[in-house]
């Protein structure tokens, strides 16, 4: 009889380590937050659901962080100012309330709530630095407060606890009783995470995995250097670092500190980012470790050939061995990992989980030889796209996989138990879950600034500190050194190497709260320093994440073509594309100035492609007769007007005071967000050129909004050549 395919889900938990050691002060909420919202959430559902399986890697300082709020003890400005009575709020409490508390998924928690959406428009949409808080009564406060909490608990919480489901009932008019029975039923949540996780192993539903302390980039630890491997154009830091005492310290505390938590050593890791390099897997092989999981595109970059015909190569664990060290490794499937992390979560729920049963039954009858998939993403960040928290899709897609014929779900360890097969690898790729290479977390100025100060800090360190030399150069816990002092230093070192603080640097990715991501690195390292009597260096008091009040982010870094359909399929899809932050455009429109957030601009050789983003779904937003103008000027000017009913229309050019088809025709896609393809022909454009674009909104035949506000944004055009030019970082 044939075997069943063997599935596996590996849902991987993690936060930055948001609290400063030495304050003893969260600087951002997200772990709380989460916690309340999916990490109970998810083991959960894995616990009532029947045949469910999962594997969990747990980062062991976000364990850390569990705990410290589960006991009660964490100090968090805003959960304090979600405690606080509104008759005792200062004016900059309540400023600090209204411009944090609608910080929350627009589409699926606030808008399907009318108090909430209500308090929203009173806000001014989230507008900063206005005196709208001096508009809201105390009741407003509180009924903001409640709806902040309400908004982050999860669908398995609501469930079980039906003071809960009363106050979603209630939607309004809060008593100072109803958020402390909301807050003590969080204090439960808290209490329950970890012990639900040490169930759900004990009951073999769950196999649980671990993360290096931190979350570092482990190659990078090793040596900077096995960066040029993968990126060989790259510019490193000036400072060449090269700590890989550092990279076994993190794997062995994680690993102490996870058994220290759940009773027993953890046997797999998912290591930070999923980077991988042969000293990283040699320092986790000799740490005690059996398996890890990466990318399929290490995978590939890995094998002489690739992954074969339709990447049959793919579905097989690995071993990967080095001398006497053994390791056994998985590789994840990109697109379905993709699909659940970025589409199906505007999906219809029965369509989502048939689509990706369809895709697992081509796998099956078109790789006969396949062994295992496995599926393996972030475990939190997407639910809050999905209805219920992701709650319907996680049950039925673990259901529909159980009781299928020709499928088993299975853990990482259970797979290796049932699996002879041995296909060695003596050399990995070096790489990461992204573009399999590390350019995310270094080459760019602001990075390789951030990498120069913490290696700054380490040597200021070893040099003043025997105690802190002696336990650096130890590199696991049994070091003999006790000196308090010491210890903090080296936590402060090892927070600061987490791969969180070098996301945010760079132009890959922007958020609102990068400037604290920034000042939380820096404080880590001015720890150092002070914990050893030494001046703080006037450097790390000047941020090192470049900020304008509003406009270019990133040029383009390579060609793109990504699928119009008016949905992020994918996280690589846009990831080169340039981008402009239109969230703090001034405009006189104020009813429609938070309509757009962000430009994305990008081409191919073919086409010039748009991305307009939206705080929610734009098909939402917009009205039936609104029309989007989007205006491009070349060495003429274009315009394509865009209609929420229709998928394409003219290319339209200037002439002689009036609008004239050029013979071409633009297409765009309007859902989540709205996407756009304009060929390249009819505009002229030379490479090294620019081009100007701006965007309008008409409703009811009058202008409603326009970004910028003020000026049309210049855009550079590279040409074809820029792949060539910018192929690596």
């Amino acid at each position: 009889m044939t075997e069943p395919l063997r599935i596996v889900f590996l849902w991987h938990m993690h936060q930055p380590y948001y609290k400063d050691p030495v304050k003893g002060e969260y600087a951002l909420p997200w772990t709380y937050l989460h916690a309340v919202k999916d990490y109970y959430d998810m083991a959960a559902i894995v616990d009532a659901t029947p045949g469910a399986k999962a594997v969990f890697n747990l980062v062991p300082s976000l364990l850390d962080q569990l705990l410290d709020y589960a006991s009660g003890e964490a100090t968090d400005p805003w959960l304090m100012r979600a405690r606080m009575s509104p008759a005792d709020m200062t004016e900059d409490d309540r400023r600090f309330v209204l411009e944090n508390f609608f910080s929350a998924n627009r589409q699926r928690f606030i808008e399907p709530h009318k108090r909430y959406l209500e308090l929203l428009y009173q806000a001014g949409d989230g507008t900063k630095g206005s005196d709208r808080h001096r508009q809201f009564s105390d009741r407003d406060i509180l009924d903001l407060q409640v709806w902040f909490l309400l908004a982050w608990t999860g669908e398995a919480a609501r469930r079980r606890y039906p003071e809960i489901k009363e106050l979603l009932r209630k939607g309004r008019n809060f008593s100072p009783g109803d958020k402390e029975a909301l807050l003590a039923r969080h204090v439960d949540i808290l209490g329950e995470i970890i012990p639900l996780y040490r169930k759900i192993h004990d009951e073999g539903k769950a196999e649980l995995a671990v993360s290096p302390y931190y979350h570092p980039i482990l190659p990078l630890l090793c040596d900077m250097k096995s960066a040029l491997a993968a990126m060989p154009r790259a510019n490193l830091p000036a400072a060449r670092f090269r700590h890989p005492e550092d990279a076994r310290s993190q794997v062995a505390r994680g690993i102490a500190r996870f058994r220290e938590i759940f009773g027993f050593s953890p046997v797999g890791m998912w290591p930070s980012e999923g980077s991988v390099s042969d000293e990283a897997l040699s320092i986790i092989a000799g740490c005690g470790i059996k398996w890890v999981a990466t990318d399929e595109d290490i995978l590939a970059r890995t094998l002489p050939g690739g992954l074969g015909p339709g990447k049959g190569r793919l579905y097989h664990p690995y071993t990967f061995l080095q001398g006497a060290r053994e390791l056994k490794m998985f590789f994840r499937d990109h697109q379905l990992s993709d699909l659940i992390g970025f589409t199906y979560s505007s999906w219809d729920t029965s369509r989502a989980v048939e689509d990706f049963m369809g895709r697992l039954r081509a796998i099956r009858e078109q790789t006969p030889d396949a062994r295992v998939v496995p599926v393996i993403l972030d475990g939190e960040n997407a639910w809050e796209y999905y209805p219920e928290n992701g709650y319907g899709f996680l049950k039925r897609l673990y259901g529909t996989i159980a009781s299928a014929d020709g499928f088993e779900l299975l853990t990482c360890s259970e797979t290796l138990d049932r699996e002879p097969e041995r296909r060695v690898i003596e050399r990995i790729h070096p790489g990461s879950w992204i573009n399999a290479d590390y350019g995310i977390w270094v080459g760019h100025p602001e990075e390789n600034q951030a990498w120069d100060y913490l290696e700054r800090a380490r040597e200021a360190a070893v040099t003043s500190s025997p105690a802190v030399a002696e336990r650096l150069a130890v590199g696991d816990d049994r070091g003999e050194v006790t000196d308090d002092n010491a210890c903090l230093v080296c936590t402060s070192l090892y927070a600061a190497e987490g791969s969180d603080w070098f996301w945010w640097y760079g132009d890959d990715h922007f958020s609102a709260h990068s400037d604290r991501f920034d000042r939380l690195f820096r404080r880590h390292l001015m720890n150092v320093y002070r914990l050893l009597g030494l001046d703080v260096p006037r450097e790390l008091f000047e941020p090192i994440k470049k900020t304008t009040p509003a406009g270019l982010v990133r040029e383009p870094a390579a060609l793109i073509t990504p699928q119009v359909n008016g949905r992020v399929d994918d996280y690589f899809e846009w990831l080169a594309a340039g981008l402009f932050d239109l969230s703090k455009q001034a405009s006189a429109m104020h009813a429609a100035e938070s309509l757009f957030q962000s430009f994305f601009y990008g081409f191919d050789r073919k086409n010039l492609y748009f991305r307009l983003d939206s705080p929610a779904r734009l098909t939402e937003l917009l009205q039936p007769d609104d029309e989007l103008h989007l205006n491009v000027v070349t060495g003429g000017e274009f315009r394509l007007d865009i209609t929420p009913a229709a998928t394409d229309g003219p290319l339209l050019r200037r002439g002689d005071g009036t609008w004239h088809a050029t013979g071409s025709r633009g297409t765009w896609a309007i859902d989540r967000i709205c996407e756009v393809a304009i060929p390249l022909a009819p505009l002229g454009l030379d490479p090294r050129g620019k081009l100007f674009a701006s965007v309008t909104l008409t409703r009811g035949g009058e202008e409603f909004g326009r970004w910028p506000a003020d000026a049309p944004l210049l855009l550079a055009y590279a040409g074809p050549e820029l792949e060539i030019d910018n192929w690596m970082i």
